[in-house]
């Protein structure tokens, strides 16, 4: 017996021969006849307990889009976000670009595979005001909690959208139709596919009638009242021989759900192993069976659905993939990392349930399943390692580059301004990165702006020379950040939709020329052969262990701090830990969002709070700004914040003349960059944080902020310090970052001994990994945050820099370009 996906069981018009000849009789055929105004008042009867009101349009993606358009405000601004999730149908972010409105894509729940809701609270918190209509999707017909969104709309001042397509019929845990009562708009779908299967259409519904009665106007051109358009407005109206169909399928929903929710239960006894939706509710109107493929079987999906399809069992594969991977969602929207529904789109298989089923049918597929799955398997096992015990070798790789955060997609930036990363890519190149996506890093969990300007992120995609990447500049993330030119820098949440679709775009570029990117894989050390290459283990999700081997490795790992770290620092003498005690907190923590909100936490009580921040890096003046301008603010005094510090605080100008026309005079020569003229070119401080500092001296005819004030540390006997930290109610320690980096082991399996493990610079003038000795290792480098470069000789800088430099604009440019040049040259040698 064959068991199709999708069997369509509309109601016959042959059977509806009657309500035909009423329709010709009325000589009404659209335009909210009869049979559509009493489908309308049977259904909210019938599934909604007569409460509020529906609407009848001519699909459910027609209602979507006057429902979103109505939602965020009827006349949105020109990127305005539609918060939606990435495990739906492409019809929901078609939807919002058709009203007008940019998709912003967020996470799931690894459950009931429905919006994640702290990533949606996360993305609502940082976006605000941009987001004029959250859209979440009632997965596969589950009843989600539609008092949380009722709270998210009063609470945020955002409209709210459910797009409920496969759940006309489903039932919620109050025994009432899915729906019932919502104060705001439910989009449900009635095409042939669905449970509620007619033909075509769908249906609006509310809680609050005066929601559909302007809805109506809006489906009908924009008409409320005669023939002149007040709203904005399609023709979206239900044929009248359709609302036929609707009304003859209404009167049997409730028998066709109860059929689907038995073969859904028999499913589950049949496939105990497998995981599926959990569920929600009394009755899902239940359109398919979707379970998860283990993840050892994802690879083999394709596979095992032809292997289905033999033994004549249909399978899908909703949704995969999910509207964050599809192209033009990637193009026109901003997509978030989305770890959770990359894995569950990842493994999704649609079973059959349909009309013609039984319950009996569905242990009878799925041991179709499991005997397809066994056949592919066992025929794939020795190829792709389904087991995590085995290893696959990639051997004829040239470089391995571990790490796809902004130093490292920074350095694949470069090589593609250069035209060099296509004879990258082909000479053999892998990039390993932990996260589910590449580009952004952690940059979007910090609060605080970026100390490089919107310019320079934009500077990386503009005129590139491949197209794709050049496009960006129009991508809603490029937008974005065209926001914030001429600004002191940009919110580093708002950097990192344009880093993640420039890093797409990268991906796909590296891979088509022969690379490959393995997102959701961990480096876990990089050893080295006897033949004087490097093998690289790899460890995905799963467990599931690769080895890599190539001549080169680049490291681009980042930094981190650790609370040990900056509590051993030592400050006028004494460790810092030891001065401050509890009182202490990292500046990596409070930077980041929910930073300020643990501070007040943690000053709950304090009538007038005093705040040491110590260090002069970017970072401690950052804490400061941040502080200072939080909203709910804190009740400082005059001198509340003390910026500690030992080397002087002083702003970048971009020339001489700049500087002195501010009355900045503490500079000389070697303080002058020769190869731009900048003052100060690398240790100044830039954009928010040295207009803080520029107030902090008076300089340009500031006046200084009274509640902040410093104080430069003046050695292990400064008693004045350890009172202003030994008085502080808090401490933040701004103490610098150490390099996150993978073990490098030398042929016997021992750790190298590396320079940084001292303390001392990761990385040579040429961004080449130093031994104990301070040697290069060959074929091995290192860029980013914590790396310890120091620009020099073209690369430029003024001569009395004694620091590391960590700017995107460097690791975008020279300094990527100086470690492509190097892979490729080594290559050339290889070759010759």
């Amino acid at each position: 017996m064959e068991f199709p996906l999708i069997a369509p069981r509309p109601p016959r018009l042959s059977a509806l021969t009657e309500g035909l000849r009423r329709i010709e009789a009325s000589g009404v055929f659209s335009n909210n006849g009869p049979e559509v105004r009493g489908f309308e008042a049977e259904i909210t009867a019938q599934l909604f307990g007569g409460e509020g009101a529906s609407l009848a349009v001519g699909n459910a993606t027609l209602g979507l889009m006057v429902a979103i358009r109505q939602a965020a405000g009827m006349h949105p601004r020109p990127g305005t976000l539609a918060l939606m999730p990435a495990l739906t149908f492409a019809a929901t972010a078609q939807a919002a670009l058709w009203a007008g409105l940019t998709p912003l894509v967020c996470d799931v729940e690894a459950d009931g595979w429905t919006a994640d809701p702290r990533h949606e609270e996360e993305l609502l918190a940082r976006y605000g005001e941009r987001i004029g209509v959250i859209v979440p999707y009632a997965t596969f017909g589950t009843a989600i909690d539609l008092d949380r969104y009722a709270w998210l709309a009063r609470t945020h001042r955002v409209g709210v959208v459910i797009d409920a397509a496969a759940s006309l019929g489903t039932i919620d845990e109050g025994g009432r139709g899915f729906g019932t009562g919502a104060p705001f708009t439910i989009v449900y779908s009635m095409h042939a596919t669905k449970t509620f299967s007619v033909a075509e259409g769908g249906l609006v519904y509310s809680g609050d009638a005066t929601l559909i009665d302007q809805l109506r106007g809006m489906i009908n051109f924009g008409f409320e009242a005669g023939r002149s358009a007040t709203l904005p407005g399609i023709n979206a109206k239900l044929p009248e021989v359709i609302a036929l169909m609707a009304r003859a399928k209404l009167a049997e929903i409730d028998a066709v759900c109860d059929a689907r929710a038995a073969i859904d239960a028999a499913y589950r006894a049949a496939l105990p192993a497998f995981t599926m939706q959990v569920a929600t509710g009394r009755r899902q109107a239940t359109q398919f069976m979707p379970v998860l493929l283990p993840r050892d079987l994802a690879a083999h999906r394709s596979a095992i659905v032809a292997a289905l399809a033999e033994d004549g069992v249909g399978v899908g594969q909703y949704f995969s993939p999910h509207i964050g991977e599809q192209p033009l969602f990637r193009d026109h929207g901003l997509v978030e990392p989305t770890p959770v529904a990359d894995d569950v789109a990842a493994r999704m298989l649609s079973l059959p349930i349909t009309d013609a089923m039984t319950p009996a049918d569905a242990p009878v597929i799925a041991a179709r399943l499991i005997a397809a799955i066994e056949r592919v398997a066992d025929g794939a096992a020795g190829r792709v390692g389904l087991r995590t015990e085995e290893r696959s070798v990639a051997t004829d790789l040239a470089t391995v580059v571990i790490g796809g955060g902004p130093a490292g997609t920074a350095m694949l930036t470069s090589a593609s301004k250069q035209d060099k990363l296509v004879p990258l890519a082909e000479a053999g190149l892998a990039i390993v990165e932990r996260r589910t996506r590449m580009g952004a890093g952690e940059l979007g969990s910090y609060a605080i702006r970026s100390d490089t300007t919107a310019e320079t992120f934009l500077s990386a995609v503009k005129d590139n020379p491949h197209p794709e990447l050049a496009a960006l500049a129009q991508h809603p993330a490029g937008q974005l950040m065209e926001r914030y030119v001429g600004e002191l820098g940009a919110p580093l949440a708002d950097t990192a939709p344009l880093l993640t679709a420039t890093a797409d775009r990268l991906k796909a570029i590296v891979t088509r020329h022969g690379g490959e990117v393995l997102t959701g894989h961990d480096a876990t050390q990089v050893q080295r052969t006897a033949d004087g290459r490097w093998a690289t283990s790899v460890r995905d999700g799963a467990g599931a262990v690769r080895t890599l081997v190539s001549r080169n490795v680049v490291v681009a790992t980042g930094g981190y701090q650790t609370d040990a770290q900056v509590a051993g620092k030592r400050v006028a003498g004494m460790p810092l830990g030891v001065l401050a005690g509890r009182r202490l907190m990292r500046s990596d923590v409070l930077l980041r969002q929910g930073g300020v909100e643990a501070v007040h936490e943690r000053l709950r009580g304090v009538p007038s709070p005093r705040i040491a921040i110590v260090g002069a890096s970017t970072s401690a003046i950052a804490a400061a700004v941040l502080l200072l301008k939080s909203q709910p603010g804190f009740a400082f005094g005059a001198g509340a914040v003390t910026i500690l510090h030992r080397q002087p605080l002083k702003p970048f100008y971009p020339t001489i003349a700049a500087a002195h026309a501010d009355g900045f005079h503490d500079f000389d020569e070697n303080d002058i960059c020769p190869v731009s003229g900048f003052v100060l070119r690398l240790a100044g401080l830039r954009l928010e944080s040295r207009e803080l500092v520029l107030r902090m001296l008076a300089l340009g005819g500031r006046t200084p902020d009274p509640r902040v004030t410093s104080h430069r540390i003046g050695g292990d006997e400064d008693a004045a310090a350890r009172e202003i930290i030994e008085g502080a109610d808090l401490v933040v320690g701004a103490l610098g970052y150490r390099p996150r980096a993978v073990s490098l082991l030398g042929v016997d399996g021992a750790p190298l001994a590396l320079a940084h493990h001292a303390g001392r610079p990761m990385v040579d003038r040429h961004c080449r990994i130093l031994d104990a000795q301070d040697r290069p290792v060959p074929g091995a480098y290192g860029i980013g945050l914590s790396a310890g470069f120091v620009p020099w000789g073209k690369l430029g800088g003024e001569a009395s820099f004694t620091g590391q430099a960590n700017g995107l604009w460097l690791w975008q440019n020279d300094v990527g370009q100086m470690i492509v040049d190097q892979l490729l040259e080594r290559e050339a040698q290889a070759a010759a």
